[in-house]
């Protein structure tokens, strides 16, 4: 069989999963069982995989889901806790005060706060404590999810403490003797190595990334404002950019000086401490406050099951009290995710571990007290004592959170599955590489010496099948510095423009979406979703492949040029009509 055609089938199990979300708009609950069957049956009489493989992995597939539903259960009981003690009301009284319009507190809560949520954890866990949060401060459950899933793009490649470089390309390069020569020849260690490609990867996505605020705030008015205007977004990009750049110049710094473990925490602090205080002073802020229709008025698909409500509880929480429970949080996350402290070591004393599953190469091993999702638990208990709580506020609000994660589960138990049989396909009796490689060796057949104009491309393919930054890296980041060799290009940038790609590939990945949307309370409109956050997934790697472009050949009559050219030129003239709107503004409300 010809690569092309084996390509094509490698294909459908992608294709199915688009078909039923995006263009049917099934529920993920639906579509998810009938691409995970598609798959098994493309594996088992194509692929030719034995079925004890395609066993092991839908068995680790489960785990994973597991996992996943248990940080989703984690986010919304720590919010459900915070609303039921009346926190809620703090905080959402708090953002006010800084600044009313909602186009500056979602960048300062998904840009920045989100960004510091990433960086100590990972998982998939800002967009499942962010977006509850927005709809508790008065967002459409759709446009929270939407918003915090964009988030999952920059901070993404320095997650879990650096785990998609660390681990991602460490064990995706490890294997290499190509590799481990090319940084003897630069007089580095292997280690070296990994870590200035983690500083190639963090000037990508700080160039990148510096546009993903006045991205955000842009879908939010263009989809959910209530004149569907996008030119209401592009009136803030002063601020948006200020908040960009307060976010990406210590993120890259970080990077290149201290490694990728922590670029994303300080990027995400410093750009807190910077922009708050800028917000609460008006500083690059409009005069004129944007904010949602009447909520009578919203679109009945915007509005999910978690419900806030503004009635006062009897009790009144201080605002350092009612931001001390996502404080602990972030600190817990920090002390038990960096290696050189014992704190992360004690919590996986309880560890369960299976090696050569069903008698295959498949192991996994889970820690569940080191998950995040068991820290949002631990921080949810805290909580009760902290805020008083009556014991039937606690247990609303367990009750509550369990009804949402069950609804979550059935699109989750077969979305990873899926993924994990996609992933070891490679395990087969046809002689075929696995499916996610066949797929990317016919596309660098088909470009090559553009290639470098679709790594990143890849790499978001990669996390959009696996749900992961990380296993994106693992999976494809070899191959990434092999086609590199071939084309006579520096193997370390096409290397740092897959994990570019694979962290923007998070905005769009199932599990990603589904588990949002569970947290927000919001259900059966995944196809929806990611049919906006395709958008911003598609900016992202048209414009990191034109950057990583020139940086290999140089600007000049080429294609990354021409890429770039075309970003910046709809920039200038997105920012000249934004200028114009924000003028208009500012004279109708004088007028007025």
């Amino acid at each position: 069989m010809s690569l092309g055609a084996l390509a094509i089938l490698a294909l459908v199990p992608i294709l199915t999963v688009f078909l039923f979300l995006v263009v049917l708009k099934w529920p993920a609950k639906r579509a998810m069982p009938l691409s995970f069957l598609i798959t098994v049956l493309v594996s088992l009489f194509i692929w030719g995989v034995p079925g004890n493989q395609i066993a092991a992995a839908s068995i680790r597939g489960v785990t994973t889901a597991l996992e996943v539903l248990l940080i989703v259960f984690g986010a919304i009981l720590l919010l459900n806790a915070l609303k039921e003690s009346g926190a809620i009301q703090t905080i959402r009284q708090g953002f006010t005060d800084i600044s009313p319009d909602r186009r500056i507190q979602a960048i300062i809560i998904c840009w920045l706060f989100g960004s510091f949520i990433e960086g100590a954890s990972g998982w998939g866990t800002p967009a499942a404590i962010i977006a509850p949060l927005l709809v508790a401060i008065g967002f459409p459950a759709m446009a929270s999810v939407v918003v915090a899933l964009i988030i999952q793009s920059t901070p993404v490649s320095f997650g879990a403490v650096g785990t998609p470089i660390l681990i991602g390309v460490e064990s995706g390069l490890g294997e290499s003797a190509l590799v481990r020569e090319t940084a003897a020849s630069l007089g580095l260690t292997y280690d070296a190595y990994i870590r200035s490609i983690g500083g190639e990867v963090a000037i990508i996505h700080g160039l990148v990334g510096l546009f993903i605020p006045i991205f955000m705030v842009t879908m939010l008015t263009t989809f959910f404002g209530k004149n569907r205007s996008i030119t209401e977004g592009l009136a803030v990009w002063p601020f948006a950019i200020f908040a960009g750049l307060a976010f990406t110049i210590p993120y890259a710094l970080v990077a290149n000086i201290l490694g990728p473990e922590f670029p994303s925490l300080f990027g995400g602090l410093i750009g807190l401490a910077i922009v708050v205080p800028a917000a609460k002073r008006g500083f690059l802020v409009p005069k004129n406050v944007w904010d949602f229709d009447k909520k009578e008025n919203w679109n009945p698909e915007w509005i999910g099951r978690l419900k806030v409500s503004n009635e006062k509880v009897g009790r009144r929480v201080s605002p350092f009290m009612a931001w001390l429970p996502y404080i602990i949080v972030g600190v817990i996350l920090v002390l038990t995710r960096v290696n050189s402290l014992p704190f992360g070591d004690w919590l996986k004393v309880v560890k369960i571990n299976v090696t050569e599953l069903f008698g295959t190469t498949i192991s996994f091993s889970s820690t569940p007290l080191h998950l995040p999702g068991s820290i949002l638990i631990f921080v949810s208990i805290i909580v009760y004592f902290l805020h008083r709580m009556k014991p039937e506020e606690y247990k609303s609000a367990v009750k509550e959170s369990f009804g949402t994660v069950v609804s979550a589960a059935p699109a989750l138990l077969f979305a990873v599955p899926m993924v994990q049989v996609f992933l070891n396909s490679g395990v087969n009796s046809s002689g075929f590489e696995s499916m996610p490689i066949v797929l990317a060796e016919s596309v660098s057949i088909l470009l090559g010496d553009n290639w470098p104009a679709v790594a990143p491309a890849i790499g978001a393919l990669g996390a959009f099948v696996a749900g992961s930054n990380t296993i994106s890296n693992m999976m494809f980041s070899l191959f990434q510095f092999g086609v590199a060799d071939n084309i006579g290009v520096t193997g370390s940038t096409v290397v740092a423009l897959q994990a570019v790609g694979g962290a923007a590939g998070n905005m769009i990945c199932v599990h990603n979406v589904v588990a949002a949307s569970a947290a927000a309370g919001l259900l059966g409109k995944e196809g929806l979703i990611i049919r906006k956050t395709i958008i911003p997934t598609f900016f992202y790697v048209f414009l990191a492949g034109g950057i990583g472009f020139v940086f290999l050949n140089g600007f000049g009559f080429n294609l990354g040029t021409l890429m770039v050219a075309i970003v910046l030129l709809g920039v200038v003239y997105a920012f000249t009509q934004g200028s114009k709107k924000r003028k208009e503004l500012d004279e109708n409300r004088r007028v007025a």
